[in-house]
């Protein structure tokens, strides 16, 4: 028998010490236009009043589960194997959802098709309103071994995605022996796993910068490990899905970009980096920089150009 309620809508939350950001977040959730959602919260061991904030929201269709400090992607492990929607939208405790969507990814994917659904994105620091959305090449209709090579692993954060829940049964869970960039690790299994990308124009999500601490700037040697895991993974992933030139120089960017970002916090990771991207492919570029910079790196090399850069007080 077929059924005629709307389809129902997961949007799965991990919650460590987001109080300033939390209720913000929330509220963009409940305005959304498509009402068929729950919403679960996963509370990792916040040292402050996050779980006050969310119970403040209380709602038949809110839940809030609390644990101990064991790291986000534990958290959205748990709120994965709660959840009882027909579709997941994963969601950061600081980021925002525009109304319309879901509505919108809903749309798209209406007619049971095994794909997944992409946003527009944009960033800000404190006011959302302030957003700054800018067209990217893979703002399209695309394969995911297509989208995977043109978007290069850049902005794969987890507010962009409407999943089916079938996909995101079929993938298993978040690996929890990641911290950086798990998000990209676990989205390319999720695109890899569907027939492809259906993007959908007017659907906005927005994505904060700049917070004190966060994970995503973090550059300690577990970080890095982290991220260097992620990439050996999906080097594995992509070349297993497709082995070409293009798949190659893709990842030969990839590294020498993890390359340039772990230097010189950890020199010996940023080499082993390097060798990588070598090995896969004759493309090389320089690290990304300022007028200033980029004229040092050409007379002292851009490895000092990057100790002096890290002394001044840039990352």
């Amino acid at each position: 028998m077929i059924s005629l309620e709307p389809p129902k809508v997961s949007v799965l939350i991990p919650c460590y010490n987001a109080e300033k950001y939390i209720g913000e977040t929330l509220e963009s959730v409940f305005r959304q236009s498509w009402q068929e959602i729950e919403v679960i919260v996963v509370d990792d061991g916040s040292k402050d009043r996050s779980a006050d904030v969310v119970r403040s929201f209380a709602r038949p269709n809110l839940r809030l589960i609390q644990q101990e400090n064991r790291g986000s992607t534990v958290a959205r492990n748990i709120c994965r194997s709660k959840a009882s929607g027909d579709f997941v939208q994963y969601l950061d405790a600081d980021d925002l959802l525009e109304p319309n969507k879901i509505a919108l990814q809903m749309e798209r994917l209406k007619d049971g098709a095994r794909c997944v659904a992409s946003a527009e994105w944009g960033r800000f620091t404190d006011n959302p309103r302030e957003t700054r959305f800018a067209e990217e090449s893979v703002w399209r209709d695309l394969s995911p071994i297509d989208w995977l090579a043109e978007s290069g692993f850049k902005m794969m954060f987890p507010a962009l995605w409407l999943i089916p829940m079938e996909i995101v049964r079929s993938v298993g869970p978040w690996n929890e022996n990641l911290s950086l960039c798990d998000d990209m690790e676990y989205f390319t299994r999720v695109l890899l796993a569907s027939d492809g990308i259906r993007f959908c124009p007017g659907a906005r999500c927005h994505y904060r910068s700049g917070i004190e601490g966060s994970l995503s700037g973090a550059k300690s040697p577990q970080a890095l490990r982290s991220q260097f895991n992620v990439l050996e993974l999906c080097e594995g992933y992509l070349r297993t899905a497709e082995e070409s030139e293009r798949i190659r120089r893709c990842l030969s960017l990839a590294w020498q970009q993890f390359a340039h970002f772990a230097y010189p916090y950890d020199r010996v990771i940023s080499t082993h980096a390097l060798e990588r991207a070598h090995a896969l492919h004759p493309v090389r570029i320089r690290p990304g920089g300022g007028l200033r910079f980029r004229v040092l790196s050409r007379m002292i090399g851009w490895r000092a150009s990057r100790v002096l850069q890290v002394r001044s007080g840039r990352p």
